[in-house]
């Protein structure tokens, strides 16, 4: 029988290009997971904090590249939020490209989607999590979405959208995202146009809920 001390959050990787469609997949399984205490949690979030560099060097690093990241604080938090204990999550500006002086705290919760294009990028994230997700998009759709995306939300002009895809983020896709294709339980062709694939996750992540002693599903 198990016991509250043997429940612990599950946490479900979800991973792939940017633009692929990661984030409405997230969505979707949020949603049809309802009656669970659940939340998402963005691999952007922890980019590093470069508060001493000038706007000149923040807009010249690459941020698609696994350094990019503050990987070591995410894994402490979210090893933390798996313990059943609370965290103050940092804050990015994508306008001025740096970490934020606010936090956000956030307690433990049922069920955490880490979302991000390099969760499975580290070895000590991989293995914190209880299943792994890759999308799978082709390219031109990806750059569609993304043009789309940081124009409306993140205010950065067309130009600077395509000199950034080209430079970095199409290079760095081949190199380090799309190999850590070979670590995910489950791939997704379409993103979040596969409802199939999206419905059998949840039926999933329902039956690892209640193997960890969550039985209160509706």
């Amino acid at each position: 029988m198990s016991t509250q001390q043997d429940k612990h959050p599950v946490i479900i990787g979800v991973t792939g290009g940017s633009g692929s469609g990661k984030t409405t997949v997230s969505k979707k399984i949020y949603d049809q997971l309802h009656g669970q205490a659940i939340q998402i949690i963005n691999e952007d979030t922890y980019y590093n904090d470069q508060a001493d560099m000038t706007m000149e060097e923040r807009k010249a690093v690459n941020y698609d590249h696994p350094l990019a990241f503050d990987t070591d604080l995410l894994i402490k938090q979210l090893s933390t939020l798996r313990n059943n204990k609370a965290i103050e999550m940092p804050v990015y500006d994508y306008k001025q490209y740096t970490r934020s002086n606010k936090t956000v705290h956030v307690e433990p919760t049922d069920v955490i989607i880490l979302e991000g294009i390099l969760i499975l990028d580290d070895e000590r994230l991989r293995d914190l999590m209880d299943i792994k997700i890759y999308v799978d998009t082709e390219d031109d759709i990806r750059i569609i979405r993304r043009i789309q995306r940081d124009m409306v939300e993140r205010g950065r002009s067309l130009e600077s959208i395509i000199t950034q895809y080209l430079a970095t983020v199409k290079p760095m896709h081949h190199q380090f995202v799309e190999p850590t294709k070979r670590y995910a339980d489950i791939i997704i062709p379409n993103g979040g146009e596969n409802q199939v694939a999206i419905d059998l996750l949840t039926t999933k992540i329902r039956d690892i809920l209640v193997k960890h002693g969550h039985t209160e599903l509706q």
